[in-house]
């Protein structure tokens, strides 16, 4: 009996056929010399067969519109709503087709050995449609695997299934959708500014997908909140106590306060009795949990948060990486290994590594902790792991294989473990906390080494116990808004919000960067001039669903679980998803001239930096970080930006990230706080804290608008002023917005601006 067996790629196929060959594989030349056919022989349910691999490049069809829709100018549009669409074989793949349809012809068995996700079955669904074609008796089977492994694969063998044809029809859904969606907006958007802005360029084509704009909308919508955002003063009360050669640093039991002079009053009375009572002590266990399995989106996140690797490339080393057998298969939704999966032979593989061989020999010694289960299984591919040792990579390759090989070693392993103590001390009734840690065991961290947990000790202190502060101090701080996104983040909020899928996500951030939609430097997106126009005008715009929020394309990937599930049907998923596209571009289509109206005032807005209408930015901040703190703008077109400025609302009085949260330890004179030490009286410390210490006139400054001799600062902004000098205000609080740079007013010889 004859066999044939499609693979996906090339490289997948030679090396199934190696694996299941036993050494007895030939080689047969064909027409294209791109394409390989593999002859070995094999027993199959007990008889013998002559088995021929052969390959795929990926998709072998795609769908299209008929030529006539073609001319965009002679169909609007809306036409193409309803137009119809036509699957066939790509003309550049035509060589494969015809070696398929050749060696079906005169085999009895057709075997997919493609990847086992909705785009592999679809890819075997259009293999067996070619080759159905050239023998319609033809039978077709499905080999399913998750690593190209001799076991694996020679159970695959034997288990033989049938193609999932509802995912098969999930992804054909979803391929008519975007084809139709995307050309609808993209003709839209292209005719109706194209010629009104030559500055777009003749060719410009503005596309339009409905996972890139939600993507696109999330950069904006990030990039507005950081625009509009506006600092707060706050005060807080630090104390410091040392004991024993050491010193702990508690935190204040209200974090901080908006009222400086309500805070003044507290300070105060802390510093008229300023003792401090120890209210309790308490030491107990603290784990610090060993990493869960390793998803495909978490690897995305990882690769670019730790790695600095984009989704885009990281998920093309691995996909070359699992081709090589290397490790597993890298699309998985799994945070959970099957009771029945084998880790020891996976460990026993990494014993040799140089890196870790030790600690993986430990593993297998009695330090082998079964992976703690997560809550997701697409119940298809185990959580990413390595397969084999690799000992002869080089750059990123061995970097993501390093970073997948200790995550799946760490979580083998036990949790970190140590003794946290948390000591609470009342002076004059407010309550201030100091925690220390001390780690027994870093376990999973010894082979881990991008999670962090330092230790922090600090003195032996028991209830009841008075002792007077070292220090006690009232600093103040700004509250800083919210980062840009970081391509962790983003990946983030696209899966929450179910916008594309692991597998297709790193695909529509690099959309949005190929478009020059938005920029991306220094980790950070921030939307071009284009990005945020476009996005700004779907939002001015009267629509009754979002084209630029996640919501449509939300329930499109909703609806296509459900066809795999076999609850909704193809046909029905289109229809309703092509309603709604419908409703919302007729409603789009009839504001036209909103959206030349947005895009104008982004394009020829003359200075662009001054014109772009957006909220303005953050105000002056402290005297630290020099010039006023902006985000950088949006550039028109460019794939370079200003990249993320210096947090200025960050400086040496502390940092806080909301009205809620914690403010860092500052200078306390660098604020005009006041600090005192035991023996300092309260009238001391009042008349420290309205002292102005930049009163030295040696050095000739200009004073500022609250009559006080200004601070002389250097600015680090990354732009044009980057070294240059500059005057400030240097009061505490509820300062001036004085500023003046230092080379003009020198130049003036005046004490004004």
């Amino acid at each position: 009996m004859k066999v044939l067996c499609v693979a996906e790629k090339p490289s997948i196929a030679k090396s199934v056929a190696q694996l299941l060959s036993n050494g007895g594989l030939r080689t047969v030349a064909t027409r294209n010399k791109y394409i390989k056919n593999y002859c070995f022989d094999q027993l199959l349910n007990g008889q013998q067969c002559q088995i021929v691999m052969t390959a795929l490049l990926g998709h072998l069809m795609e769908s299209d519109f008929p030529a006539e829709y073609r001319n965009w100018k002679a169909v609007p549009p809306m036409g193409l709503f309803d137009a119809t669409v036509i699957k066939s074989v790509r003309e550049d793949l035509k060589t494969i087709e015809d070696n398929l349809k050749k060696e079906a012809r005169y085999a009895q068995m057709l075997i997919i050995w493609t990847d086992c996700d909705r785009e592999g079955e679809n890819i075997g669904a259009e293999a067996a449609e070619v080759c159905k074609s050239a023998n319609p008796r033809i039978q077709v089977k499905r080999a399913r695997f998750s690593v190209i492994q001799r076991r694996e694969l020679q159970q695959a063998w034997n288990s033989l299934g049938e193609l999932d044809m509802r995912q098969a029809a999930a992804v054909d859904a979803r391929a008519e959708l975007d084809l139709r969606i995307g050309a609808v907006f993209t003709r839209f958007q292209t005719l109706t500014l194209r010629g009104m802005f030559p500055e777009l360029g003749e060719n410009k084509i503005l596309s339009y997908g409905s996972c890139q704009f939600p993507t696109l909308g999330f950069v904006v919508d990030r990039y507005m909140k950081v625009q509009r955002f506006v600092p707060e003063d706050f005060w807080k009360i630090d104390v410091s106590i040392e004991k024993d050669g050491s010193t702990a640093k508690f935190d204040w039991g209200r974090t901080h306060l908006f009222d400086q002079h309500f805070t003044l009053v507290l300070y105060e009375k802390c510093m008229d009795n300023p003792t401090a009572t120890v209210a309790s002590v308490n030491t107990k266990p603290k784990s610090k949990w060993a990493p869960l399995p390793l998803t495909t989106v978490e690897f995305q996140k990882a690769g670019s948060r730790i790695l600095r690797i984009s989704s885009d490339r990281i998920m093309s080393i691995a996909e070359r990486l699992y081709q090589q057998g290397i490790i597993s298969y890298p699309r998985t939704e799994t945070d959970v290994f099957a009771d029945s999966f084998q880790l020891h032979p996976l460990i026993e593989a990494q014993v040799n590594d140089p890196r870790w061989g030790q600690y993986a020999q430990g593993l297998l010694g009695g330090r082998f902790r079964r992976p703690r289960k997560g809550k997701n299984d697409d119940q298809a591919h185990p959580p990413i792991h390595p397969v084999k040792a690799a000992l002869d990579l080089t750059g990123d390759d061995q970097r993501v294989y390093e970073f997948i090989t200790r995550r799946f070693l760490a979580c083998c392993s036990d949790a970190a473990k140590g003794n946290e103590t948390v000591v609470v001390v009342h002076i004059a009734g407010e309550q201030f906390t100091a925690k220390g840690l001390s780690i027994l065991e870093r376990n999973y961290l010894e082979v881990y080494p991008y999670d962090k947990w330092a230790e922090h000790s600090i003195p032996n202190f028991y209830q009841g116990e008075q002792i007077m502060p070292s220090e006690l101090t009232m600093t103040s701080g700004r509250t800083s808004g919210p980062d840009l996104l970081t391509e962790a983040d983003l990946i983030g909020l696209m899966e929450k919000s179910g916008i594309g899928t692991d597998a297709t996500i790193h695909e529509h951030i690099k959309k949005i960067l190929d478009r020059e939609y938005a920029n991306k430097e220094n980790q950070f997106f921030c939307p071009t001039v284009l990005g945020m126009a476009l996005i700004s005008a779907y939002d001015e715009m009267d629509l009754e669903l979002s084209l630029s929020k996640p919501y449509l394309r939300s329930l499109m990937e909703a609806n296509m679980k459900r066809i795999c599930e076999g609850t909704r049907s193809r046909y029905d998923v289109v229809q309703e998803s092509l309603e709604m596209y419908r409703g919302a571009f007729a409603r789009a289509s009839q504001q036209s001239r909103r959206l030349k109206e947005v895009v104008g005032r982004y394009l020829r807005g003359g200075d662009r930096n001054h014109t772009i209408p957006i909220p303005p930015t953050r105000p002056p901040s402290s005297p630290s970080d020099g010039a006023p703190y902006t985000v950088p703008r949006p550039t028109a077109g460019s794939r370079r930006t200003a990249g993320r400025q210096p947090d200025s609302s960050t400086t040496s009085q502390g940092r806080s990230r909301g009205r809620g949260s914690r403010g860092s330890r500052g200078s306390t004179r660098a604020r005009g706080a006041t600090r005192r030490q035991a023996g300092t009286s309260s009238s001391d410390t009042r008349a420290d804290y309205t002292r102005n210490r930049s009163s030295d006139t040696s050095d000739p400054k200009p004073k500022c608008d609250c009559n006080l001799y200004a601070a002389r600062r250097t600015s680090r902004k990354n732009n044009e002023n980057q070294g240059r000098d500059f005057f400030t205000c240097t009061k505490a609080g509820a300062k001036c917005r004085f500023f003046a740079w230092a080379d003009e007013w020198s130049a003036n010889n005046t004490n004004g601006r």
